[in-house]
């Protein structure tokens, strides 16, 4: 909170019943120096009086407006006219207080305005997530993505667990979205939370929020993300990398429906699904001891596992026109197609990063192309010059047709029939011509 008063007393006293409420508050006697301080964006609410030195209250709070839309302005007058409140609602002030200030009055326009904005937040969180849906969901024409499409539609509608595994930037939050909006919990909030990014000493805060006084630094309550998504799902990613202090609270919290914050006394009933996600062997951990077996029970109900994108290359050129396309939207640059030099290209990489590494190589080929198309000088050079050699395959015994053979024998179980003709330089004919004549069958 910023107060905003040239009068010194006046200034103290609204300070002094905030701090004591919990406020983190600060103070300025002008609106000049409040200006340079709010522009920060720091503050959720801000007290001024509209008759100031220099720049008056409302043109500080139009000014502001303009850099920081979201704080609430809360404006004091000792002139209690029609024409001065609409002046400060105009400029954008939440309501207005005449002096002499009344501490109970004052306190209690914050705390509307406050709860008002908690509504606002929730309701944006959710118009965020509906719109953000994908509507052509999991892209992918893999047997395996197919699989995992038709299990997420049977288990969507269950309040059970899921875990999901699989290598990093292999989709598994897009999974637990999907998992979510098409559930019943769908106009709820979908909460994600990466446990591996946040410290261990302010995860348990975060999770389950505290009360006031917990600790050091903690001046007011604060609500913990799994009482905001209250009805709805919380997506734990990385979870494996949760200490082992916080997955016996996690435990009882999945079990009892109920969690209680940190220095707090009592338990807040809430009614949660959880969808957990890790890159790691977790069963692995739980027999070593860094992973508690009954949480791995209870998380683990429903498992689903991503496939790397190395594993399933027949998906790499839906993606890359899904990606291509959403993306030229985004950076206002149309491209239309890519050559079938680039997408064999693409095909034959093994995308260490997956999905997440494919999106960025397509994003950046959108930026470098100077037509509408992207063609292979458009790829990173360790992507396109990494070229696949049998080793120990070309010999002063071997043939070209005994290369070609052998190479075909070799990548036909990882590659697709586009891919490998991409790799030899010849087309999807000549290559059937060359498996008819060498009388070999096409994997299944």
């Amino acid at each position: 909170m910023l107060i905003v008063e040239d009068e010194e007393t006046l200034r103290g006293s609204i300070r002094r019943l905030f701090v004591k409420n919990g406020f983190d508050t600060d103070t300025a006697g002008s609106a000049e120096e409040a200006f340079e301080a709010a522009k920060s964006g720091m503050y959720d609410v801000i007290i001024t009086d509209i008759i100031l030195p220099g720049m008056d209250g409302v043109e500080m709070i139009s000014r502001l407006r303009e850099q920081v839309a979201d704080q609430i302005f809360i404006v004091m007058t000792a002139y209690a006219s029609l024409e001065t409140a609409l002046k400060a609602l105009r400029a954008g002030a939440y309501d207005y207080i005449t002096k002499p200030v009344i501490h109970e009055e004052i306190k209690r326009v914050v705390e509307n305005a406050l709860r008002q904005k908690t509504l606002q937040m929730e309701n944006l969180l959710l118009k965020k997530q509906i719109r953000n849906r994908d509507p052509d969901g999991i892209i992918g024409e893999s047997a395996q993505i197919k699989a995992i499409t038709g299990k997420i539609a049977k288990i969507a509608g269950a309040r059970s667990s899921v875990l999901i595994l699989g290598e990093t930037g292999t989709g598994k939050e897009l999974v637990a979205r999907a998992i979510h909006f098409g559930s019943s919990r769908g106009e709820r909030p979908f909460i994600p939370i990466n446990c591996g990014a946040i410290p261990e000493n302010l995860l348990e805060s975060e999770l389950f929020g505290h009360v006031k006084g917990a600790f050091t630094g903690a001046v007011s309550a604060k609500k913990g993300l799994l009482e905001v998504a209250d009805g709805g799902t919380v997506f734990l990613d990385e979870i494996g990398d949760m200490g082992l202090g916080l997955q016996s609270k996690l435990l009882r919290a999945l079990e009892d429906q109920e969690i209680r914050p940190v220095g707090g006394t009592h338990s807040l009933r809430v009614d949660l699904r959880f969808i957990t996600a890790t890159n790691k062997d977790i069963e692995r951990a739980a027999r070593e001891g860094h992973f508690r077996e009954d949480l791995l029970y209870r998380i683990n109900v429903i498992t689903i596992k991503m496939p790397p994108l190395r594993q399933r290359r027949e998906d790499i050129k839906p993606l890359a026109r899904y990606f291509m396309e959403r993306l030229s939207d985004d950076i206002g640059k149309r491209v239309k197609s890519i050559t079938p030099e680039a997408l064999s290209i693409l095909e034959n990489y093994d995308w260490p990063g997956n999905v997440r590494e494919l999106q960025n190589i397509i994003e950046r080929s959108l930026l470098l192309a100077d037509s509408d198309v992207i063609g292979p000088e458009c790829l990173p050079d360790n992507i396109w010059r990494d070229e696949p050699v049998l080793e120990g395959s070309v010999t002063s015994g071997h043939s070209i047709e005994d290369y070609t053979r052998q190479f075909i024998l070799h990548y036909q179980q990882s590659h697709t029939e586009q891919s490998i003709a991409g790799m030899l330089g010849i087309t999807r004919k000549s290559l059937w011509e060359k498996r008819k004549r060498w009388g070999l069958s096409r994997p299944e």
